[in-house]
């Protein structure tokens, strides 16, 4: 069984925002909530089925973060991981 937590990132595999990189804010039995700090805030987190996301597998420690940060950590992995 995966285990999905708080401060991983994850991608959209479903939806209008498919291949999106988000950052797990919370965990519930069938859902996660994803931002990634500009339109998906921490006050207004998507909500998505488990089975819609794949974990990148990359953590972070965001029990402090706000938005600014969220948007920091995504755009460092972006720029980590480009796709040549």
């Amino acid at each position: 069984m995966i285990d999905y937590e708080k401060g991983m990132l994850a991608k959209s595999l479903a939806g209008h925002d498919a291949g999106r990189i988000y950052c797990i804010a919370d965990v519930d039995d069938t859902y996660v909530y994803l931002v990634d700090g500009r339109i998906r805030t921490l006050d207004n987190p998507k909500k998505k089925k488990k089975k819609h996301v794949q974990l990148i597998g990359t953590k972070y420690n965001i029990a402090s973060a706000d938005d600014a940060k969220i948007k920091e950590i995504l755009k460092k992995w972006r720029n980590e991981n480009v796709e040549s």
